[in-house]
């Protein structure tokens, strides 16, 4: 059995490098690999460790050994906290069961599984949480060069004026820092559309703070290209590898 795929990135790239950013093995492991003669691109044999290779180029690793790294979607209810709990707290991996599962999932979470989250969600919000062990995931959701957005629904307490929304689409400061243009809209009344390209701890509460707004209820419908769609609240499903593949594309523009 072999691991294949056609090289997408934009310049030519080691292949070491490549096959580690895709989870294959380690850049040292793709040493082994290719001096084992089990490198391929194009179906010709790689020799040469410090090879690099071309976009649109296939490559074929016979026999590799790819551990599945588990990611979650996970629609999260009010109670439970995203990150590492504190006291009683609820961690939101905890309702990682085959009793929530929606579909099927191989391999399945358990007690070993260490699933980090990947972004903020925080007691008080619900909606969409990705939860994962890939690190090239991760670095795509949550990288400090991802160009992924996020979208919420936010329903909030108080007067909603024109000025206000200006000031939160490009006007507020949080931690001495200016905060990154956000769209926001009016979709409803008491209720906002907010799209934003960067996760502060608590920042839509605390912009709507800022601007005399009292956030009653706070939801995730979307990171990039992955929308929450009509998974149950409470509920979780594998994300599929499509996905996982258009996330990490999507966060580099």
């Amino acid at each position: 059995m072999s691991w294949r795929r056609t090289y997408e990135g934009a310049e030519p790239q080691r292949v070491n490098k490549w096959l580690a950013s895709e989870g294959v093995c380690s850049r040292r492991e793709a040493e082994d690999l290719i001096g084992q003669g089990r490198v391929r691109i194009d179906g010709e044999r790689v020799d040469d460790p410090g090879r690099k290779i071309l976009p649109g180029q296939i490559i074929d690793v016979a026999g590799a050994s790819v551990q599945a790294k588990i990611s979650a979607v996970l629609n999260k209810p009010v109670g439970f906290v995203s990150a590492q709990p504190v006291g009683d707290q609820i961690p939101a991996a905890r309702l990682l069961t085959r009793a929530n599962l929606v579909g099927t999932a191989d391999p399945m979470p358990n007690k070993h599984t260490s699933l980090a989250p990947l972004g903020r969600l925080d007691q008080d919000s619900r909606g969409l949480l990705l939860l994962s062990e890939d690190g090239v995931l991760a670095k795509a959701v949550i990288g400090e060069t991802s160009k992924l957005d996020k979208e919420y629904l936010v329903a909030v307490r108080g007067q909603i004026t024109e000025r206000k929304l200006a000031l939160l689409r490009h006007g507020l400061q949080l931690d001495g820092r200016q905060l990154k243009p956000a769209q926001i809209s009016l979709i409803e009344p008491q209720r906002l559309r907010f799209v934003l390209l960067e996760g502060r701890n608590r920042q839509i509460r605390r912009m709507c703070e800022l601007v005399d707004l009292e956030v009653t209820d706070l939801l995730r419908v979307r990171i990039g290209p992955l929308a929450l769609g009509d998974l149950p609240e409470g509920k979780w499903r594998a994300l599929a590898a499509a996905e996982r593949d258009q996330l990490v594309r999507a966060s580099k523009g």
